[in-house]
């Protein structure tokens, strides 16, 4: 598989993933926008889990939710209005990026390509900076939900 096809291959899986697992686990629809390069470190949201990644390239995932997106996923979940980002939303949060992670490995192993992934961290606030832990180009993928936006962000080393 070449470079081009390997990154494709992964970035398809993470969406796949994204919409899978909050369709599952929150009854909410992802529609994914176009991919696009970016540039800074901003983390487009007001929460966000990161993840990282080894295998035949290590790199990093995240997925920054708007304050009324997440409070909204997660008030499906556990079936309790959610009011703020507390504890349990990051929790939530953290457990999200998990399984978004491992259902893309899941998909990529049937592929032949294993990557291991370590445990999430979630980080808050308004204009929070989200860093990969790879110099190359981060892929971001927007997404839409009747709840609000989210954006999934996929780093690797080639």
């Amino acid at each position: 598989m070449n470079k081009i096809s390997y990154v494709n291959a992964c970035i398809n899986a993470f969406i796949r993933s994204a919409v899978t697992v909050l369709k599952t686990m929150a009854f909410t629809e992802a529609k994914p926008g176009k991919p696009y390069n970016k540039t800074d470190h901003a983390g487009g949201g007001d929460v966000s889990g990161i993840i990282g990644m080894t295998g035949p390239s290590d790199g990093s995932m995240s997925i920054s939710f708007t304050r009324e997106c997440i409070l909204n996923i997660v008030s499906s979940m556990f079936g309790e209005q959610m009011g703020e980002i507390n504890e349990e939303v990051e929790d939530a949060v953290g457990e999200i990026t998990n399984m978004i992670c491992g259902d893309a490995r899941r998909q990529l192993e049937e592929k032949g390509i294993t990557i291991k992934g370590a445990i999430p961290t979630v980080i808050t606030g308004p204009g929070h900076v989200v860093k990969h832990i790879t110099n190359n180009p981060v892929i971001a993928i927007p997404f839409r939900t009747e709840r609000g936006t989210f954006a999934l962000e996929i780093s690797l080393e080639l």
